[in-house]
């Protein structure tokens, strides 16, 4: 993160542009229109008359700068600032807009100046030269104020006096504001941007995390289905053996032998076809094939004595899974029961398996808190839940209950020859 000196401000936005157009046109017609009302009603109080023509091209060199005042902030302040003393001087200056116009030149070029240091110098130089400006106007005035001028003042400090400080003291608060207002404005856009320069870190880290989380999950996925298959190939080397001592005694149980074959080659080939995508190392060691199905009420046991209610039931008819499916719905369940202890401050866990036509479903659901936020669906462990369901072809669902707590709810595909048998 770079340091607030160092950074600069963008510039406006296309959109900004049009509207500071739209602004700063209104603007140059109001002082002009207030120019001609102000000289119907003989509002100028300067000593010298001047044309309409005059008063109005000042009115107009004074505002229409400041439709580039977002741009080009620093030259407007400068072009602005020559005018308004050029006004002054020529005693044709409007003065009610013409304040207004310097006074936003000085918050412009806080809040949008490129360079920090040059802005910072430029506005200090520019509000210098208006008090510089005001003294000269004052020291010029002197000579020509008489004490009449001030009859009916009944204050008890001097009246020229009292009439240099209020001036001094009100061109003070309104150039100390204008320059406040402008670094407010500055450095509350450089901590926006800051905010969303460490948004934009914490996505990429949790891009980051995310994909770690399935890497690592696809390496778990990899070592059980490499468990899966070595322990069919095993049997099938088991059978081969027994048909080939079996083939001139007992032709039966030659072929018993190899139809065994026959299914666990293709079974391993589809536990194969399965793993397509799971990375493994080769330094990993082989670890003995994971939980299934047939633990997860060991698994709820494990809730009941931490002193939470778990629910537990089966629906359909049980039919054979492959090792990868029985994982898979057994990690789903481990990991929506994770979360429910862990982070969502739940009393009630009630879990669901239904063998239905073409799939098992997996369905978890609690009565704790839930997620805050669209965002609570991301955690790692539904991260790797996600990618594991997605290998075996299936689909998870993850949100807020209505009637409050969170469920997770997974379809896992079954083979043809698992349907067989499974009702709805």
């Amino acid at each position: 993160m770079r340091s607030l000196d160092d950074w600069q401000r963008p510039g406006p936005t296309p959109r900004q542009r049009r509207i500071d157009l739209v602004i700063g046109l209104v603007v140059v017609a109001a002082a002009l229109l207030y120019v001609m009302l102000s000289r119907s009603v003989g509002l100028f109080v300067w000593g010298v008359e001047r044309s309409a023509a005059e008063h109005l091209a000042f009115a107009f060199a004074v505002t229409v700068p400041l439709i580039w005042r977002r741009s080009h902030p620093e030259i407007v302040l400068v072009v602005i600032a020559v005018v308004f003393v050029a006004g002054q001087v020529r005693e044709a200056q409007e003065i009610q807009f013409a304040s207004g116009a310097i006074f936003a030149a000085i918050y412009a070029a806080g809040a949008w100046g490129r360079d920090r240091g040059r802005s910072r110098w430029l506005r200090i130089t520019v509000i210098a030269v208006m008090f510089g400006w005001l003294a000269i106007a004052w020291l010029m005035a002197a000579e020509s104020i008489e004490a009449g001028d001030f009859e009916d003042g009944t204050g008890e400090l001097p009246p020229l006096l009292s009439a240099l400080v209020a001036q001094v003291l009100l061109n003070l608060v309104v150039f100390g504001f204008s320059y406040f207002f402008g670094e407010t404005a500055w450095l509350s856009a450089r901590r926006e941007a800051a905010l969303v320069e460490q948004a934009e870190q914490l996505r990429e880290a949790r891009a980051a995390a995310e994909e770690r989380a399935v890497v690592t999950e696809r390496m778990r996925i990899a070592r059980e289905l490499h468990d899966v298959v070595a322990h069919h190939v095993s049997v099938m080397g088991i059978q081969a053996a027994a048909a080939r001592r079996a083939m001139d005694r007992n032709a039966d149980t030659a072929r018993d032998a190899l139809t065994s074959v026959e299914e666990g080659a293709r079974t391993a080939v589809d536990e194969l076809h399965r793993m397509l995508g799971a990375l493994r190392t080769a330094d990993e060691p082989v670890s003995a094939p994971n939980a299934g199905v047939d633990r997860v009420a060991e698994l709820l046991d494990r809730v009941r004595e931490a002193g939470l209610t778990a629910e537990f039931a089966v629906y359909g008819d049980p039919v054979p899974l492959p090792d990868s499916t029985s994982q898979a719905a057994y990690r789903i369940v481990q990991e929506a029961v994770t979360n429910a202890l862990k982070h969502a401050g739940a009393s009630t866990i009630d879990v669901r398996l239904r063998y239905l036509a073409r799939e098992l479903e997996v369905d978890v659901a609690d009565d704790g808190r839930g997620a805050a936020t669209a965002a609570g669906d991301g955690g790692m462990g539904l991260v790797g839940m996600r990618e594991r369901v997605a290998l075996l072809g299936g689909a998870v669902e993850t949100g807020n209950r209505t009637a409050g707590g969170y469920r997770v709810r997974a379809r896992l595909p079954l083979s043809p020859a698992q349907r067989v048998g499974a009702s709805s």
